[in-house]
Formats: C-alpha cells, sequence, structure tokens
C-alpha cells in the first residue's frame, strides 16, 4: 500500500522507480549527449549498490512497485548483475526492469534474467547501419543486433525497443519498425523526440503520434490497446489487410504532443544520489551526502517527500524546455 509520502502536491501517486546507475555510456547518441561529450562523474561521486539498494528500500517500503535500472548504459557498471539481485529481493517490489543500448546484451541477457530482470527495454533508432553510425557515433549496429536476438531468446515478461523518431533522419523507418514488432513478440515504442540540454533539438523534427499513426494505418490496423491510467504509452495491436495479428504490439510516447504529466507516478534517482520528481523539471534534491554523514532513514524519506513537494503539475512548453538550465539526458539517466 502506498503511503503519503509518495503523494505529490497534486495527489499523482508515485509507484515506479527509475534509477540511474552511472553516467558513462559506450554510445554517443546525438539526442542524449552533447557532441563535445560531459565530464563524467568521479566513481566516489556515484552512490554505492549499498546506497542504491538503501533508498530502493525505503522507496519499496512505501509503495514503490517498480524500478527500473538505467544509465547511461547501465552494463558498464561492474557488478550490476548483483545490484539487480539485491533489489529483486526487496519485499513489495513486482517489476525489476532494465533500459539499455543493447551493445553487451548479447553475453548478458540470460544472466540478467537470471538475475531478476523482468522487463527489458533495449534503445535502437535505427534499423540501418550507416544511420546507426551516424546517430551513436559508434559502429555497433551488429553488437546491437545480436543482443535483441538474444533477449528474445530469453522471452522476458515485457520485451520493448524504443525508437525516438526525429523527422528527416529515420523517420522513413517507421514502416521497417512496425513490420519488425508484426514478426516478433516484442513491442516497439516510438518516442517523439525530446528537448535536452545541447541535443539540437528543434520543433521541426519533431514527427507526432497523430502524424506516426497515420503513415502506419496505411500499411496496417492499429487496434488500441486498455492500460494503467499511468502508462506514459499508448499502446495497440497490429493487424494486417487480411486481418491477421501480429506477434508483437507498437507504443507511443507522446510527450511533445500529447502531455501526460496528469498521471505521472514516476520518480528518477540519479547516478550521483538526487532525487528527480520530473524529468524536465532542473529541481534535484541530493541524499548521498546526507546518507555519508548519517541520516536517517526518516531523514531519508523527509527529503524524499520534500522533492516531491516541488513537483510541478506539468512541464513546460517544448520550446521552454529547450532552453531550460536542466541537465543533459545522460546525466539524468533515461
Amino acid at each position: 500500500m502506498t503511503s503519503s509520502l509518495l503523494k505529490d502536491g497534486f495527489n499523482r501517486v508515485h509507484t515506479y522507480l527509475r534509477i540511474s546507475v552511472t553516467d558513462r555510456c559506450n554510445l554517443r547518441c546525438a539526442y542524449c549527449m552533447p557532441a563535445e561529450g560531459i565530464v563524467y562523474r568521479e566513481k566516489k561521486e556515484l552512490l554505492t549498490f549499498e546506497e542504491i539498494e538503501r533508498v530502493a528500500a525505503i522507496m519499496v517500503r512505501h509503495g514503490v512497485t517498480k524500478i527500473r535500472l538505467t544509465g547511461g548504459e547501465p552494463m558498464v557498471r561492474r557488478g550490476i548483475e548483483d545490484l539487480a539481485k539485491g533489489l529483486s529481493r526487496l519485499k513489495g517490489l513486482k517489476t525489476l526492469a532494465m533500459t539499455t543500448n543493447g551493445t553487451l546484451l548479447s553475453d548478458k541477457a540470460e544472466t540478467l534474467k537470471k538475475s531478476g530482470i523482468k522487463a527489458l527495454n533495449i534503445s535502437l533508432d535505427t534499423l540501418r547501419k550507416e544511420r546507426f553510425l551516424e546517430v551513436t557515433r559508434r559502429d555497433q549496429f551488429d553488437q546491437v543486433w545480436n543482443g535483441i536476438q538474444s533477449a528474445l531468446k530469453q522471452n522476458f515478461d515485457e520485451l520493448k525497443l524504443n525508437v525516438v523518431i526525429m523527422a528527416g533522419f529515420n523517420d522513413d523507418e517507421i514502416p521497417d519498425f512496425v513490420d519488425f514488432a508484426f514478426q516478433n513478440r516484442i513491442n516497439v515504442r516510438f518516442i517523439e523526440f525530446m528537448p535536452f540540454k545541447d541535443n539540437e533539438w528543434k520543433i521541426d523534427k519533431v514527427v507526432t503520434y497523430k502524424e506516426m499513426t497515420e503513415r502506419i494505418e496505411t500499411q496496417y490496423k492499429l487496434t488500441a490497446l486498455s492500460a494503467d491510467p499511468s502508462a506514459v504509452g499508448k499502446d495497440f495491436v497490429l493487424s494486417d489487410k487480411s486481418g491477421n495479428r501480429g506477434s508483437g504490439t507498437v507504443s507511443f510516447i507522446t510527450s511533445m504532443s500529447d502531455s501526460f504529466c496528469s498521471t505521472c507516478n514516476r520518480l528518477r534517482l540519479t547516478a550521483d544520489g538526487s532525487v528527480k520528481s520530473c524529468l524536465f523539471y532542473p529541481a534535484e534534491i541530493n541524499l548521498r551526502d546526507r546518507m555519508r554523514d548519517g541520516a536517517t532513514d526518516i531523514e531519508i524519506e523527509e527529503m524524499i517527500g520534500y522533492s516531491l513537494s516541488l513537483k510541478p503539475e506539468a512541464h513546460a512548453p517544448a520550446e521552454e524546455l529547450s532552453q531550460s538550465d536542466n541537465r543533459t539526458m545522460i546525466e539524468i539517466g533515461g
């Protein structure tokens, strides 16, 4: 049962915690990391696994039922499987998930599942090797593709492919990704391009949910699935022109064209120990130093509650967000 600690000023109850375990990544995706890179945190600045488990345990005690490990790339942090095992044992936690770029997944998919990861999201914005190199600045498409195939074989409870759609770059691949979803037991999630610090966002690069569905419906029938009110994705079953149902599904993350702020149930813990109550809101409350100074669980709870008290009712308009002094996506955690 969720306590009042995780309820904000607009009566939104927070049951989902996203934990970034590192700000490091082995790719350099243009929409996530500035071209000049970032100054990585030193190891001593990052939360230890014990500190992460402590914060997670407090959150679960107060009603968090889902935790997602993110980065950077979470698998570049040594021992991530041990952290997963520890978190998966938290009483009351229903789902432990991870978001990965897939580059290290081929050899670790089985281990991750055995460590307690039930849901896996893989980020891939193009099915073409040359474009992959352009957007990630790394020639590792084959590694990611092999990782996806390994994940498909493991039969995770949920397997999703995250695709950020950018006009003039990969929007012509929407049909190819839908075909992939039709043929495989996977959920392909099309994500509207969102503004973050130094990621070269422009309004004319955004392909909206409506535009995407109109393109898809020239080939497939989309049938809406019922979803949890706090779900960020609009989910659809695929059927071809003959009425055959696809193996997978497609979803749309409509942050720009149809905000879901009113039902947001997410909190974020950055790799260096800050609680962020909103992805787009710069305000943070850092727990790391207080924990290292001997703060009690009650004091940590008070800080978490204060962070939630600052959460805005909704994020600012996209053009304003693009100019805000927020952290880069890779520093926040996906």
